[in-house]
């Protein structure tokens, strides 16, 4: 695959040897990047958590904690895009005339990738057809689960719309997305919830599994498009209009596996000081420390995403 280029200049086309190439180039883009220091991992300590047939996946990091002093000491600093222009070094690939794949610089998990609007749009813009057509072109070559954090109550940390991709399975053993065993029970047809799960949500499957082909891409990215408006609706959640903008009407996590979609409203960040985004809702939690870890394994993994996102 091609170098980003210049990510500042129009874009006429899809870049050369995208179909094929992404895996590739993360591989390659992640070690470069590691050796230069542009990207820098998180070091944790995963424990397994297990509750209502799943095998909470909770990783100690202790990075966050330093993370959220400085996020709290920069409140008053002038906000600084670190994607206009994302860092080259981070820079994977260019997916299309409006996004492009990054490296998530403070990553947990290993190749954990943005996919990035190129100008700026607000994170609480709803998604849009191209938004899903860049996440299924990476997700076609990538065993993966893509997910959206609606807002900062669901556990944005940027206001510049991205969406995410990690790479699957999240642990080595088990079932690839812990989560699994519950949303299987999920309805075939239509759009409905899973029983087993005890927080409010909506979920819908796809008919078709993403492909690196852009044409395909994109009549998968309509579909799904179609798919999230309506669960989106279903937890009561729609379009505003503010400043030329749809912006959301209330916070929200997307998960978006190869054959379906879910969708959690939010209530709240946090359950006590622990924040949840939308990977809480696929089984897999982040605390800062010993205490919230005890915090967590107390009241139950259940219960912490039931409290954010509300009951059913």
């Amino acid at each position: 695959m091609e170098g980003p280029g210049d990510l500042n200049a129009p874009m006429g086309g899809h870049p050369s040897g995208l179909e094929g190439g992404l895996a590739a180039a993360l591989e390659s883009r992640s070690r470069s990047a590691l050796a230069c220091g542009a990207l820098q991992p998180i070091e944790t300590e995963q424990v397994e958590i297990r509750q209502g047939g799943v095998r909470f996946l909770v990783r100690v990091v202790s990075s966050l904690a330093r993370k959220a002093r400085q996020r709290r000491q920069g409140a008053q600093q002038p906000c600084q895009d670190p994607f206009l222009p994302p860092e080259p070094e981070l820079t994977v690939a260019l997916l299309s005339p409006t996004h492009v794949a990054v490296l998530n610089k403070f990553n947990v998990l290993d190749h954990h990738l943005l996919v990035v609007t190129r100008a700026f749009e607000h994170q609480e813009t709803l998604l849009t057809r191209p938004d899903l057509q860049a996440l299924f072109l990476c997700m076609g070559e990538l065993p993966s689960l893509g997910f959206y954090n609606g807002g900062e109550r669901a556990g944005a940390s940027q206001p510049h719309k991205h969406l995410q991709l990690v790479p699957l399975p999240l642990a080595a053993d088990g079932p690839a997305l812990p989560m699994a065993p519950l949303l299987a029970a999920g309805p075939r047809t239509g759009i409905g919830t899973c029983a087993g799960l005890p927080f409010r949500h909506a979920f819908g499957r796809l008919s078709r599994r993403p492909v690196a082909n852009v044409q395909r891409a994109a009549e998968l990215a309509a579909e799904a498009h179609d798919l999230y408006l309506r669960l989106l609706a279903a937890v009561g959640i729609r379009g505003l209009a503010c400043a030329g903008e749809t912006r959301q009407s209330a916070p929200y996590n997307l998960l978006v596996a190869e054959d379906w979609v879910l969708v959690v409203p939010r209530l709240a960040e946090r359950f006590g000081s622990v924040s949840v985004n939308a990977l809480g809702f696929a089984g897999s939690l982040f605390v800062k420390d010993r205490g919230e870890l005890e915090a967590v394994r107390t009241a139950g993994p259940m219960a912490v995403l039931r409290a954010v996102a509300g009951p059913p």
